[in-house]
C-alpha cells in the first residue's frame, strides 16, 4: 500500500534539516467534499472574473485563480485561501467524508495551474478572447467536480496510467479497489 503523507507535521527533519517532502506533501487520501467545495469556489472567483472581464477589460481574478491552484499543487490545502476555507471552515460544517486517492486530485490541479496560468499569460499578452476561452473551460471543469462529482483531471489521471504514462506505484489505490477507503 502506498504511502500516506501526514500533512500535518512538520516539515523539519529530526536531523535538522528542512524535509521538502514534507514542505511540497500533497495529502493523501483527499476529502472528495473538500475537493468538490474548493472547485466550487473556483467556479465562483473564475465566473466573478470572467463577467467582469467582458464587461470592464480587466482580467484582475486570472493571476489569483492561477497563483491558487500553484499553491494548491504544490503545497496541498495547508497555505491555499480556497483550501483552508473548504478543508477547515466549509467541509466540516457539511459533516461528510468521503476519502479518494490524492495524486488524482493533485494531477487535476495541475491541470488547472496550467490553464489558468496560460489564460493570464494570454490576457497579458494582449489576447484576451484567448484568455476567456481557457477559462471558460475551467469552469466548465470546475462545475463538473463542483456540482456533479465528476473530476475530469482525475479521469485523465486514470487513462494515461492505464497506458503507461503514469507508474502504477504513484497510485495504488487508484488501481486497486481494495485499497480505496470509504
Amino acid at each position: 500500500m502506498s504511502k500516506l503523507i501526514d500533512a500535518q507535521t512538520p516539515a523539519v527533519a529530526s536531523h535538522g534539516g528542512i524535509d521538502w517532502r514534507k514542505v511540497f506533501a500533497f495529502p493523501n487520501p483527499v476529502n472528495e467534499y473538500s475537493a468538490r467545495i474548493t472547485a466550487g469556489l473556483v467556479v465562483v472567483l473564475s465566473v466573478a472574473t470572467l463577467v467582469t472581464g467582458l464587461l470592464t477589460g480587466l482580467g484582475w481574478g486570472l493571476a489569483v485563480i492561477a497563483l491558487g491552484f500553484w499553491l494548491r499543487v504544490l503545497f496541498g490545502p495547508r497555505i491555499s485561501p480556497f483550501g483552508i476555507l473548504s478543508v477547515k471552515v466549509l467541509t466540516p460544517i457539511l459533516g461528510k467524508k468521503r476519502l479518494v486517492a490524492g495524486p488524482p486530485k493533485r494531477f487535476a490541479q495541475g491541470i488547472g495551474a496550467a490553464i489558468s496560468t496560460a489564460a493570464a499569460i494570454l490576457f497579458a499578452a494582449g489576447l484576451a478572447p484567448g484568455a476567456w476561452i481557457l477559462l471558460a473551460i475551467l469552469i466548465v471543469a470546475a462545475s463538473l467536480e463542483s456540482f456533479a462529482g465528476f473530476c475530469l483531471g482525475c479521469t485523465i489521471f486514470g487513462f494515461l496510467q492505464r497506458r503507461g504514462f503514469i507508474p502504477e506505484d504513484i497510485c495504488e489505490a487508484c488501481n486497486n479497489i481494495s485499497l480505496r477507503r470509504a
